[in-house]
């Protein structure tokens, strides 16, 4: 199914995050990938936030990785008439032709790798402190460059309306590298190490091959 929208789980789970997330009050921005099913969680799981006033700008570089329908987005025009008449989603950063999955968008490691670090640079850009990003779990790893887990779940290793909290380390360069916060990381993971550089790398390897084998059968 082409950019499906929420299922009923989906929609109670993002209900659940809206009681759930305790940082409200200090969001400054809401950032999410454009399909429908990421919108729809920005809107319901962040409620709070969009009744106070913030748009929800999507962020075509946010898009999920594969070139499967049910992942790729809906034209800007579609997605304008469903949720533009509220005015709560900015889709300035939409150009015709932005869920294509070619170029910048097609589903290699390469490409996602480079749209996740774009996706960061962006972030880090942006003069608000405290952002929220909704987007999806393959591509999650990539923005965070931490494979942890990702083989726990199918594609993935964050459970649907997951919550993590990430600051932008000080270090020169232009990748815009991110770290997870302590509280964050105690949080879901209690005092276990966080993986090495080469276990990550190891781990990524291990999944990238993976998700193409079933990307082949499928």
């Amino acid at each position: 199914m082409p950019d499906p929208v929420l299922t009923k789980k989906g929609e109670r789970q993002s209900q659940e995050l809206a009681k759930a997330f305790p940082y409200h009050d200090a969001v400054d921005m809401l950032v999410s990938s454009p399909l429908r099913r990421a919108l729809q969680t920005t809107l319901m799981g962040f409620q709070p936030d969009v009744q106070r006033g913030l748009k929800v700008v999507a962020l075509p570089d946010a898009q999920e990785t594969s070139d499967l329908p049910c992942d790729t987005g809906s034209d800007v025009m579609a997605l304008e008439k469903e949720f533009g008449k509220d005015g709560h989603v900015d889709f300035g950063l939409l150009s015709e032709g932005w869920q294509v999955k070619t170029g910048r968008n097609e589903p290699t490691p390469d490409a996602i790798e480079a749209r996740a670090k774009a996706a960061r640079q962006w972030l880090k850009s942006r003069p608000e402190k405290n952002i929220v990003l909704v987007t999806h779990g393959g591509f999650l790893h990539y923005f965070t460059e931490d494979w942890t887990d990702s083989n726990r779940l199918p594609g993935t290793g964050w459970e649907n309306t997951e919550f993590r909290s990430y600051q932008f380390m000080d270090e020169g360069g232009d990748n815009a590298s991110l770290a997870e916060t302590q509280e964050s990381s105690q949080r879901r993971r209690g005092t276990e190490k966080p993986l090495t550089n080469d276990e990550q790398l190891q781990l990524r390897v291990a999944t990238e091959k993976a998700w193409e084998n079933e990307s082949q059968t499928q």
